[in-house]
């Protein structure tokens, strides 16, 4: 089993698990992309970082006033390339017609919602690894094998960009989706039609962050009380942007 080097800095044992497991998810085939397809996705991620359109898209008033090419792997084709730099690095500015776009495009909305978890959930650790000065971890080896290609029945169009899974309609393959009675956060909804990124992204927030079935009691708490929790994550979330 894979171990990281965390600089010599105590991590919680919770969060070297749930880092090993996102490392082997990551290098698995998932619903729509193979391991090889998944890693590339990583590997483009963290090229975003270093992306000099990027950075010149970024500061524009809109990023569709420069045009240009990525600083990129050259691997994956250059739409999912865009898809990947956009929301690594400016994901306030992703917009309903930019997605009807990259529809448009030629990518699916179940290839869509994999590629997000993909980028999401790796850009949470390699930010940890940030936060405590240290290189970012290095990526695993993918493992072969064909893509599920499942696609949930109860996934159904709503208000959001893409198919979701309500709770109520969380039963037989996604009866284990979501904790029974909690309330389910519409970021966590988000990754449904893909169960196995709302899978992987509970089992990390809940060392990141909280537990699903803690998020709406005030009184939750880790090393940091409820409001010292909230504060940070509204800062982290203001410097970074996010508009949810």
């Amino acid at each position: 089993m894979r171990d990281f080097d965390y600089g010599g800095f105590h991590v919680r044992n919770d969060i070297r698990a749930a880092h090993r497991a996102l490392w082997e998810h990551l290098a698995a085939p998932g619903s729509w992309w193979i391991g090889a397809q998944r890693i590339a996705i990583a590997t483009e991620a963290r090229c975003a970082d270093a992306c000099g359109f990027c950075t010149e898209r970024k500061v524009a008033l809109s990023p569709a006033a420069i045009h240009g090419a990525h600083d990129s792997a050259g691997v994956l084709p250059s739409n999912v390339v865009d898809v990947i730099h956009r929301v690594r690095t400016d994901p306030a500015r992703l917009s309903r017609q930019w997605f009807d776009a990259v529809a448009a495009g030629g990518i699916d909305d179940g290839s869509y919602v994999e590629l997000i978890g993909v980028v999401t959930m790796l850009t949470g650790v390699d930010y940890f690894a940030r936060a405590l000065g240290i290189a970012p971890f290095p990526l695993p080896t993918p493992r072969s094998g064909e893509p599920s290609r499942y696609r949930p029945a109860a996934a159904k169009p709503g208000p959001a960009w893409v198919p979701l899974i309500d709770p109520d309609d969380a039963a037989g393959a996604e009866a284990d989706l979501y904790p029974p009675g909690a309330m389910i956060p519409n970021i966590v909804r988000a990754l449904s039609l893909v169960p196995t990124e709302v899978r992987m992204l509970q089992r990390l927030a809940a060392s990141h962050y909280l537990p699903i079935e803690q998020i709406g009691d005030p009184s939750a708490r880790r090393a940091l009380d409820r409001l010292q929790i909230e504060l940070v994550a509204a800062r982290v979330s203001a410097l970074n942007q996010c508009f949810y």
